[in-house]
């Protein structure tokens, strides 16, 4: 869908759909074709924004809009309970947007792990610029019209943060497709999801385990479930006083003698937090018990990477790159 779209200089504006279907909404008998929509328009400034070439095109894509074979445009009938304000049409409209483009390919191109982060300071969502090519132009300044993203409050960072109005929707639409994408090539497909069901039985274990260690304390973030860049997976508080986000967890599982993988990303975070790093061992053969607690490591980038004496460290694969 948004290679169909990506011709077209704007995709419009709450102001600007507000005042569309709410013209469209009237009890007059009306017949609106797209000329009349064209010449209702012609010459209107919404936004800084003289040319709306591409807004009537983009509603039908969302199905706001249905245009009959004789060119006769009509608001959907399910819509029409949803223009008390322009905040409340301007909200179910993203919801239309997302339910839409949960499927597209482009969309989810932007909207994946590889952009996708957790901002600890923010608690927010983020999404790097570079996401967004230049083709897709017209699609970010339609997120930053409707207030879907926001600019970094940091100037340095060129990222946008995801505004929290959405998060519910993102989670229940874009962060399902994002996690299908996590896993690779087809031949590894089956080894892969079962270790990404692992992980995540895990780290839902330990998420409850600092909720309850912490009595519910607020803050408390799934990071990796929108982003396995960040080198932890959870970000916690050392105890209830904690006025910032201070224990950064890595979640790993297993079955039999403790073991764990690490990567060199995972493994720099906890060089750069120190003390603020943990590992959260789980035992998948006890995580279901009730009492049971994980084995729980305080700066391992020391206490295990530095200590032979109790962890062995085995080479599994080795990285050989070709010399230019």
């Amino acid at each position: 869908m948004l290679k169909d779209l990506k011709s077209f200089d704007n995709l419009g504006t709450p102001r600007y759909f507000f005042e569309l279907f709410t013209a469209l909404n009237s009890e007059s008998d009306t017949v609106w074709k797209t000329q009349d929509i064209e010449q209702m328009f012609f010459n209107k400034v919404y936004d800084g924004r003289i040319i709306h070439d591409g807004c009537v095109a983009l509603a039908t894509k969302i199905e706001l809009l249905v245009i009959s074979d004789d060119d006769t445009i009509t608001l959907n009938k399910d819509f029409s309970g949803f223009l008390n304000s322009e905040k409340q049409m301007a909200n179910k409209f993203v919801e239309h947007l997302f339910l839409t483009l949960k499927g597209d390919e482009s969309f989810l191109g932007i909207f994946s792990s590889q952009f996708i982060s957790y901002d600890v300071i923010y608690g927010s969502l983020q999404i790097s610029n570079s996401a967004f090519s230049f083709k897709y132009s017209n699609f970010k300044q339609l997120l930053i019209d409707f207030e879907v993203i926001k600019i970094h409050p940091t100037p340095e960072i060129k990222k946008y943060i995801i505004n929290s109005r959405f998060k519910k929707l993102f989670d229940k639409t874009i962060l399902v497709e994002i996690k299908k994408r996590k896993i690779g090539i087809d031949e590894l497909r089956n080894s892969l999801e079962q270790q990404q069901i692992y992980g995540e039985e895990a780290e839902r274990f330990v998420l409850d385990y600092e909720k309850t260690r912490l009595n519910d304390k607020k803050g408390i973030a799934w990071v990796a479930e929108y982003s396995i860049a960040e080198g932890y997976d959870i970000s916690s508080f050392e105890n209830i006083d904690s006025e910032i986000n201070d224990r950064f967890i890595e979640v790993k599982s297993y079955s039999g003698q403790p073991y764990f993988f690490w990567s060199r990303n995972e493994m720099n975070v906890a060089r750069i937090k120190k003390l603020s790093y943990y590992l959260y061992l789980i035992d998948r053969k006890r995580i279901n018990s009730p009492d049971y607690a994980p084995m729980i490591i305080k700066n391992p980038y020391k206490t295990v990477l530095k200590n032979e004496d109790e962890w062995e460290q085995r080479i599994e694969k080795i990285r050989f790159e070709f010399k230019i």
